[in-house]
């Protein structure tokens, strides 16, 4: 398929039949490649879709300075879609961001601001946050996009991957889906219950996150989890959340890469760990499907998750 530009290609990624898995034959498990986006992960699409969205209504033009606080995949797909757009970026980051997402955000013309202190919960957030209102102070004609907040986050998911995933399934019994700022499961929940009511959505979340009542401790992979709660995951129709650790996340991203040939991000790794969790012990007169959301690639994770200097380190014997 030929397309205009690289960003074009954003959408339709593969949603893969994962099989052979041990500890799982009882359930048919799918799995939807975000990676396959042009920059990498899931966020494309919510970057494409809320900068042309807010262009569109007159929310912001081509000379508005756009603001964002990210994790990384969030600034890096902003970048991209800002650079596409000639408009200038600012994106305000943390030192748990890997070198391989600093790299794109300022490969793709970003201005980086990175903070240095953590904030009470012991992440990064509510620091990166206080960073982006004060630069909002300073820089006249800026605009925040607000992922946490802003409704065609979730906007973007409910029209973009909550149809390919519905289109693509004939009958979904469950979906798994990380927590992170909230707007992917807002979306894609809302979606999924209009087309199958019975369908379960699992919310998956990482100990030391504050998103569903736990205690925040320290957490070293970033991309699920977060130090408040986000606004716009009051609009999400969640039936379950499950918790996992950090360990359980690198072991289930080793054993994507080894058994099934997905070479899949933190994020993805603890939705998969949180698949084993929660059928544990369960049985079912017929296989349920099952979907999950894989966000990004490993890639991004080479010198943490994929490294076993840090992972035995920081986290086998803490």
């Amino acid at each position: 398929m030929l397309y205009d530009n690289v960003l074009a290609s954003i959408g339709n990624t593969p949603l893969v039949h994962i099989t052979d898995i041990s500890g799982l034959e009882h359930i048919n498990l799918f799995a939807k490649l975000e990676f396959y986006n042009p920059t990498g992960s899931i966020k494309d699409r919510a970057a494409q879709y809320v900068i042309n969205k807010m262009l569109n209504i007159g929310t912001i033009n081509r000379e508005t300075v756009i603001i964002e606080s990210s994790s990384g995949n969030f600034g890096i797909a902003l970048s991209a879609i800002c650079k596409m757009n000639g408009m200038k970026f600012i994106c305000v980051i943390d030192p748990n961001i890997s070198p391989i997402n600093e790299f794109l955000i300022s490969s793709f013309g970003a201005k980086i601001d990175k903070v240095q202190e953590a904030d009470q919960n012991g992440g990064y957030l509510l620091t990166r946050i206080n960073k982006v209102n004060e630069l909002l102070g300073n820089l006249p004609g800026s605009y925040w996009v607000n992922q946490y907040a802003n409704v065609y986050n979730a906007e973007a998911y409910y029209q973009t991957i909550g149809n390919e995933i519905c289109n693509d399934m004939e009958h979904i019994d469950f979906i798994f889906l990380g927590v992170g700022s909230g707007g992917t499961i807002t979306g894609v929940s809302k979606k999924i219950k209009e087309r199958y009511p019975k369908a379960k959505v699992i919310a998956v979340d990482a100990h030391g996150s504050v998103i569903f009542g736990n205690s925040p401790q320290k957490r070293l992979i970033p991309g699920i989890g977060s130090s408040m709660v986000p606004e716009i995951l009051k609009q999400a129709l969640i039936d379950d959340v499950v918790w996992v650790d950090e360990l359980m996340t690198v072991q289930s991203c080793h054993q994507l890469l080894g058994d099934h040939l997905i070479f899949a991000g933190g994020s993805s790794g603890s939705v998969f760990a949180a698949v084993h969790k929660y059928f544990k012990g369960k049985t079912f007169a017929t296989k349920p499907n099952v979907v999950v959301v894989f966000p990004d690639k490993g890639d991004r994770y080479a010198s943490t998750v994929y490294n076993a200097e840090w992972y035995e380190r920081e986290l086998y014997f803490k």
